[in-house]
């Protein structure tokens, strides 16, 4: 089955609301091993609503809409696919019933434009709405299919999953399952290297890479007619993918590092600190997202200035003056501070050059110092960011901490 995904609404056109509903149903549909060839945003036009669902079933056997179904003049969508796949529009008693109840409910006086919601097509299969007043629907024509759901994300998002799916499911045949692999420390172009043969002699599983944000990842998917078979399938890939790559592997399951690392640390009970100068608080930031982490992150430093880092952590002015702010030296001494400060079992630490300005040839922007000290045993890296822009550049050095701690546990535990 290949499907178009159609968003409609004039406000999505202006910018004045982002559309999140295409990216969610992309999502959606692959999970169900429908490939999702096109997507469009048209505004409340019928006659350039007409002409996209006309393009979309030259090639294309599903259409799945949003928004358009509520109650004023510009919603328009239903009438438009009603027509195109010659059906009329009739009172559908029950969502008639359900709208009064609604307003009923809310104690709210009801409009009778509010009932242009029940005006549905004779041979549709109808979601109702558990969220809102305007009901989706399903219609189906010559082997052409049209699911119109609604545009607010509240009510779009439930009947998806608990009318739409279902109802695709059962025409799809076979089930797809699939895994996210995230790797960190490991380059797109040097991933492919590593996997090239397994991605040109794809079958199924199929691999697909990924690069966002100084991460790689990997989706392992599987088609089969029996679930279990796809699930073992992937597993099967997941086990050679470790083995060729496993040392950049921090997730199957498409977690974020920081919570891997932060799920970590709170199932080893190792209490953490941290010392930060050019991440400015953000790696304190990432980590206590994770629930629970409470339980073993102590505190955090953030200390920008020479005078803060002396002041907070006890680092030396002469190791400063002798081999600067951001060096493998004062990195080192910030953990030390922080790990002496908290009597934490470990302790991270940043310094760098986040730019746009500050840089020399010797200490360019984008170079970061990162130490940790676990249990004892301390370990310090530098990394040359790319020049991306300051955030970037913050962004990517939070990773490396993290990756710097998920390493120190592992070794701890090998």
């Amino acid at each position: 089955m290949k499907a178009v995904i159609v968003t409609v609404g004039t406000e999505l056109l202006f910018g004045q609301t982002v559309d999140t509903n295409a990216v969610y149903l992309s999502q959606q549909l692959q999970l169900l091993g429908i490939d999702v060839m096109y997507r469009h945003t048209v505004g409340d036009n019928p006659g350039r609503i007409r002409r996209i669902l006309d393009l979309s079933y030259e090639d294309c056997d599903l259409v799945i809409t949003t928004g358009g179904l509520g109650p004023t003049q510009d919603d328009i969508t239903k009438e438009i696919v009603t027509e195109a796949l010659g059906d009329a529009l009739a009172v559908h008693d029950e969502t008639e019933q359900a709208i009064r109840g609604f307003f009923a409910k809310a104690k709210r006086p009801m409009t009778e434009n509010n009932l242009r919601q029940a005006m549905l097509p004779t041979r549709a299969d109808v979601f109702a709405n558990r969220h809102g007043t305007a009901p989706g629907f399903a219609l189906e024509t010559d082997g052409r299919i049209a699911i119109c759901l609604p545009g607010p994300p509240r009510e779009m998002k439930p009947m998806f999953e608990e009318c739409a799916a279902p109802y695709l499911r059962a025409r799809c045949g076979g089930t797809i399952h699939y895994r996210m692999v995230r790797t960190f420390g490991i380059g797109e172009s040097a991933l492919e290297a590593a996997i090239s043969d397994l991605i040109s002699a794809q079958t199924d599983p199929t691999l697909a890479t990924y690069a966002k944000d100084g991460e790689c990842s990997i989706r392992v998917a599987s088609k089969r007619a029996d679930e279990a078979e796809a699930r073992q399938a992937v597993c099967s890939m997941l086990e050679t993918l470790h083995g060729r790559i496993g040392e950049y592997i921090f997730s199957d399951d498409n977690e974020e590092l920081a919570a891997v690392v932060g799920k970590r640390l709170i199932e080893r009970n190792i209490s953490v600190s941290c010392a930060e100068s050019c991440t400015g608080g953000m790696f304190a930031q990432s980590l206590t997202g994770t629930p629970g982490i409470s339980a073993v992150f102590d505190r955090g430093f953030v200390t920008y200035s020479n005078a803060a880092k002396a002041e907070e952590l006890g680092v030396s002015p002469a190791v400063i003056e002798e081999h600067g702010a951001v060096s493998r030296e004062t990195a080192l001494a910030m953990a030390r501070g922080a790990l002496s400060a908290s009597g934490s079992r470990l302790a991270i630490s940043a310094t760098g050059i986040a730019g746009p300005g500050g840089g020399t040839e010797e200490k360019p922007v984008g170079l970061v110092y990162m130490a940790c000290i676990f249990d004892g045993k301390e370990m310090c890296e530098s990394i040359r960011a790319r020049n991306n822009g300051r955030s970037w550049i913050r962004s990517y050095a939070v990773l490396h901490m993290l990756s710097m701690i998920l390493r120190a546990i592992e070794d701890a535990d090998s």
